[in-house]
């Protein structure tokens, strides 16, 4: 077997000699990276133990820093991986250390970037068995991608047109709440989202009634992208029902006189 495919099987967990025992490691190192950012918020954390805390992060990062080179390396098409999900992925758990170097003489605090590392987590669904369910979530956005992006820049424009009918509905009742149209936009987020914080809220008639008519429309601004999605797996997974049900058995071989 040639040294690539053993690195990358071994990353896989498909190595013939080391099974999953690597792959395991690494899920264990991504919990324990998760973890420590946790307990690094903890108050009145000793000395000692923020040393223990940074060290191991370099040294998490280190070996995601290796894994995604050998991934590189090893790949058959390391451009497509790097353009992949679970590439983009493994680039961003070891970047946001990276930039922290990198501007750490510029007086800047990226350490809440360094949540983007939660994302590392997603590997631990290529279990073997959520790889289907990964494979149909895939596959349905390819199939609701336009309509999902279509949808996503009407939902904008009306977000947009919503905040500048309230600012001239409420402005003049409320300046501060209302300052600008930008300001505007936070409430007609909240209110098309349905979250409804409560934090801001028409207290015009004509906002009111505006408001009332803006909830029937957020309805829709829920449900269509969820029902696309919903719609593609469904087909998805009756395709697939079809294509077993379908699938012939193995021949079995002549009779010989």
């Amino acid at each position: 077997m040639d040294w690539r495919k053993h690195v990358r099987t071994a990353l896989d967990g498909r190595h013939p000699g080391l099974g999953r025992r690597v792959e395991l490691v690494l899920d264990a190192l991504i919990l324990y990276s998760a973890l420590s950012m946790g307990v690094e918020t903890l108050p009145h954390l000793p000395g000692w133990a923020g040393t223990a805390l940074f060290v191991s992060e370099v040294v998490v990062v280190a070996v995601f820093t290796v894994e995604y080179v050998l991934r590189l390396v090893t790949s058959a098409a390391p451009a497509a991986y790097a353009r992949s999900f679970f590439g983009i992925v493994d680039l961003l758990a070891i970047a946001p250390f990276y930039l922290g170097l990198a501007f750490l003489g510029f007086g800047l605090d990226l350490r809440a970037i360094r949540a983007l590392r939660l994302l590392r987590l997603v590997r631990l669904l290529k279990l073997a068995r959520y790889t289907s369910a990964i494979d149909r979530i895939a596959a349905a956005w390819r199939v609701v991608k336009e309509e999902v992006i279509v949808f996503g820049i009407t939902a904008m424009i009306v977000l947009y047109v919503c905040a500048l009918v309230i600012w001239q509905c409420e402005h003049d009742a409320q300046p501060e709440a209302f300052a600008s149209v930008f300001d505007a936009m936070w409430w007609a987020a909240v209110t098309l989202t349905t979250v409804g914080y409560g934090d801001v809220y028409p207290v015009t008639a004509v906002g009111r009634i505006f408001t009332v008519l803006m909830l029937f429309v957020a309805l829709g601004i829920i449900a269509i992208p969820t029902g696309l999605v919903a719609s593609a797996l469904s087909a998805i997974r009756a395709r697939e029902a079809a294509e077993d049900r379908e699938a012939p058995s193995a021949p079995s071989s002549p009779s010989r006189d």
